[in-house]
């Protein structure tokens, strides 16, 4: 008698909106494999290793579940870890290649992060939630917004998203200066930025907007004595990493009112604590990191996840050791 196919089970984390298996079609891996899907985040380590022991492939959304070469040590059945997004900084690929753990990747498209970059830019400098809530609650007009035409919008790093941001701040008739540690004035002129120093920016900007690689020389590269620069006018955006902004003194500068506002999608820690005290700041718009969150986007990350497993599965059949990666 043949032997059965080996059957696979498939982890799904985070699907915090309860949408991969709407988003693609896994009806594909059904003779091979079973589909779990998570929907709640686990932040301990130990709990992540305990819901993962059963098994096999792992499909981690973005960042939210970091899989640590001490947590890969303690999954023996682990076999493929199929990321969303091109890259995955929180996956220790080292650990995972030792193990003889296969790594994946899917397409990804910035155009997301950059169209919620502006609408918290406007939504801050409009105050649009507080006359929101003002006229949900019986009330009328209770501010008066910032213009974006004639201002100032500081973009510190000039790759694919702070170039567009850029380059929507022109299309807004705003004056564009930017920075970042390897800048050239070539290169801001190609997206209508002029290129300046970084205490130049905070002083100069009226919108800074922060688009940076999260490493070792950008962590904490926004702290006090740059939000001690700024306008107290001045509003502060960051759509890119927590940890670039020294968390405790922005959450200082607002308490104080330092600057006018900011608005932010990523934190230090997330999913935020929710005593965290940037939930409570009145001059503060935060969103939980949907940066990437659309529906486009999400079609892309659970649709080549799918296309990732079926051809890791049909290598496996082939007896091939590397696996088609979708693109």
């Amino acid at each position: 008698m043949p032997s059965k196919p080996e059957r696979f089970r498939i982890a799904v984390l985070d699907d915090y909106q309860n949408v991969a298996l709407s988003l693609a079609d896994w009806s594909a891996l059904d003779e091979r494999a079973t589909v779990t899907v998570f929907n709640d985040h686990l932040a301990d380590s130990d709990a992540v290793v305990e819901r993962l022991q059963p098994f096999d492939i792992v499909c981690v959304m973005r960042e939210r579940t970091p899989i640590t070469g001490a947590i890969i040590e303690r999954l023996p059945k682990l076999r493929l870890i199929a990321s969303t997004g091109s890259r995955n900084a929180s996956i220790d690929v080292k650990a995972a290649e030792e193990r003889g753990v296969q790594v994946v990747h899917t397409g990804y498209t910035s155009a997301p992060t950059i169209e919620l970059t502006w609408a918290l830019i406007l939504a801050s400098a409009r105050n649009l939630i507080a006359e929101n809530t003002s006229l949900r609650g019986g009330g009328w007009q209770q501010s008066v917004g910032d213009d974006m035409t004639g201002r100032t919008l500081g973009v510190v790093g000039l790759g694919n998203v702070g170039g567009a941001v850029a380059r929507i701040g022109n299309a807004f008739g705003m004056k564009v200066i930017a920075w970042s540690q390897n800048l050239t004035n070539e290169q801001a002129a190609e997206v209508g930025a002029a290129l300046v120093s970084k205490d130049e920016l905070f002083r100069e900007a009226d919108v800074v907007s922060i688009h940076l690689v999260l490493s070792g020389r950008t962590r904490g590269l926004v702290g006090a004595a740059e939000l001690a620069l700024m306008k107290p006018t001045a509003r502060l955006i960051n759509t890119s990493r927590g940890p670039i902004v020294v968390e405790a003194d922005l959450v200082a500068a607002l308490t104080d009112k330092k600057i006018a506002g900011a608005a932010i999608d990523v934190f230090d820690q997330e999913p935020l604590p929710p005593d965290h005290p940037l939930r409570a700041l009145p001059n503060l718009l935060a969103t939980p990191h949907i940066g990437y969150v659309s529906r486009g986007l999400y079609e892309r990350f659970y649709q080549d996840t799918v296309a990732n497993i079926r051809n890791w599965l049909d290598s496996l059949a082939e007896g091939s050791r590397a696996p088609r990666v979708a693109r």
